[in-house]
Parts: C-alpha cells; sequence; structure tokens
C-alpha cells in the first residue's frame, strides 16, 4: 500500500485520529505518516536514527531517536528532547517501542554494527518513560531490544531480544508498570530467522514479524506454538500493526537496507509497507502516552 520505500520501515502504530499509518524509517532518520484516503505520505526529518514512535493524548508523537526520549510537534516539526540516556555508550540507540494500558512508553536500546554483522554483545537495555518524564531501566544486558506488547488482562508483557531468536513473557504490574520473572514463551524455528517488531490481535494472540524470514507469524501464547504463517513479497519484514476503520487490516514495514545490489535487483518490494486484509481477526487500538 506504500510504495515509498523505506531503508529501514519499523514500528507502525495506527493513528484513528488522523485516519492515518504512522511509523518510521529509522535509518532515513525520518517519522512518517501515511493517508489510506489520500494515498500520500508526510514526513519529518529527524537529527538521528529514530526507532521508535507512538501516540501522546494531548496529540503529537513521543519518539526514541538516538539515545534520547523526545517530543514531535508534527504540525512545527519541532523536537523537543525530554532526556538523555546512555551517553556512556556512543555505539547505542533506540529501538522499537510501545505505550503500554497505563500511558507509559516503553522503549529499548541496542548497539549498532560497526562492520557488518559485527556489533559488540549485550549492551542494550529496556526503558520506560514515566508521564512525569521519569525513566527507570526494566531490563539490562540485551543484545536488541525489539518487539513488545502486553495481554488483554493487562498481566504479561510480551518482549523480543531478537538476537535470543525467541519471544518471552514477562510478570507485569500495570499499577507500577513493572515487570518480573521472564519465561520462553517461542523459540523461532530455524526458516522464521529472526524475530523483530510484534503486536497482540484482539484474542489475545501474538503476531510477530520475522527480519529476513519473510513473513508474520502468529503464536498462542497460552501453549507457546505458532498457529499461522503469512507469507510477504519481501525478505527484511521489520513490524506489524493492526489498523484501518474496525482495526481488521495488518499493515506490515519492511527493510532494504542489508540487501546486496543483486538481492535487490531481485526483490522489487523491499521496503515497502503491505495490507494484510481477510485475517478474520482483529487489533485493539494503540494505547497514548498519557503526557
Amino acid at each position: 500500500v506504500v510504495k515509498e520505500k523505506n531503508r529501514m520501515g519499523e514500528c507502525p502504530v495506527w493513528e484513528e485520529r488522523e485516519n492515518a499509518l504512522v511509523y518510521v524509517d529509522i535509518n532515513s532518520q525520518k517519522v512518517c505518516r501515511w493517508s489510506p484516503v489520500t494515498n500520500e505520505v508526510q514526513s519529518v526529518s529527524v537529527d538521528a536514527r529514530v526507532g521508535s514512535v507512538a501516540l501522546r493524548q494531548c496529540g503529537g508523537y513521543v519518539i526514541a531517536l538516538g539515545t534520547r526520549f523526545a517530543f514531535l510537534d508534527w504540525d512545527t516539526q519541532a523536537v523537543t528532547t525530554i532526556l538523555e540516556l546512555e551517553q556512556d555508550k556512543p555505539n547505542n540507540r533506540f529501538n522499537d517501542g510501545k505505550v503500554d494500558p497505563k500511558g507509559r512508553f516503553f522503549a529499548g536500546t541496542m548497539a549498532e554494527e560497526t562492520a557488518p554483522g559485527v556489533r559488540a554483545r549485550r549492551q542494550g537495555a529496556l526503558y520506560t518513560l514515566f508521564p512525569d518524564h521519569s525513566v527507570i531501566k526494566q531490563l539490562d544486558q540485551l543484545d536488541i531490544s525489539n518487539g513488545l506488547d502486553w495481554s488483554l488482562d493487562h498481566r504479561t508483557f510480551f518482549h523480543i531480544d531478537s538476537l535470543s531468536y525467541a519471544v518471552h513473557a514477562f510478570s507485569y504490574d500495570v499499577h507500577t508498570g513493572k515487570i518480573a520473572c521472564p519465561k520462553l514463551l517461542y523459540h523461532l524455528e530455524k526458516e522464521e530467522q529472526m524475530p523483530d517488531g510484534m503486536c497482540i490481535d484482539a484474542e489475545g494472540k501474538l503476531w510477530v514479524a520475522c527480519i529476513d524470514g519473510g513473513r508474520v507469524i502468529r503464536i498462542d501464547p497460552e501453549t507457546g506454538k505458532r498457529i499461522q504463517t503469512v507469507r510477504l513479497p519481501t525478505p527484511r519484514i521489520t513490524s506489524c500493526c493492526f489498523g484501518g476503520k474496525d482495526y481488521s487490516e495488518m499493515f506490515v514495514t519492511s527493510a532494504y537496507d542489508g540487501l546486496d545490489e543483486a538481492t535487490l535487483a531481485k526483490e522489487p518490494h523491499a521496503g515497502e509497507i503491505f495490507k494484510i486484509t481477510g485475517l478474520g481477526v482483529k487489533g485493539i487500538p494503540q494505547n497514548l502516552y498519557a503526557a
């Protein structure tokens, strides 16, 4: 549905009030908004790689870029820093993020590659930005903090550290925002490659984007089993979210960075955004950052 290619399209968010899909292109340092009505993509350039975007209750967006949290005012394109983190780790940047059921913004970090396939291990962490702008560190020594979401009863937090090739479930205290007691939920099969972004549907099942696996998979957290696979027409599938007027459509982002020229020539859809219909299940609206 979006033919404008992204180097590293990520973190799709359906914004009901704008009837639009908001997402980031990490490596192009842009926050983008696509209208299915006009089919136009608007974007705001920022001064660092932007890992994630989420909606604010009062309008505009909260973003995680470089190693800082910030607000983005779409109309003025102004970026206001809330807090800088990890200034002792110049090679780190924020990656995926999402707002919890109480309006707190969870986002994690990762080390950038210093050469193709080479990165310092266990440099990432997962943080929570509270509505009062205070921050706590929830997890440490992560490789690539990635997809995240919460169970429908708000008692479980799901999280992906991509290089573990797995989805983990944590107990989650909705009152404090704290997570604890990690358990392995699902380990990806070889052909599924590496887990990236993730979202939950209205039946409480998880959808995981498989980067280099060219698919999204549906996992039942009750059984820890994969129950569905949807293949997409390009390999570097990065994230997914539900949207549209009744949240019955799934939007899927992809990337072309990381593909060599020979592969790119064979992958005309790399970096585009796709819409999956007919899944027979709906998603749920995004939570809004409560400040």
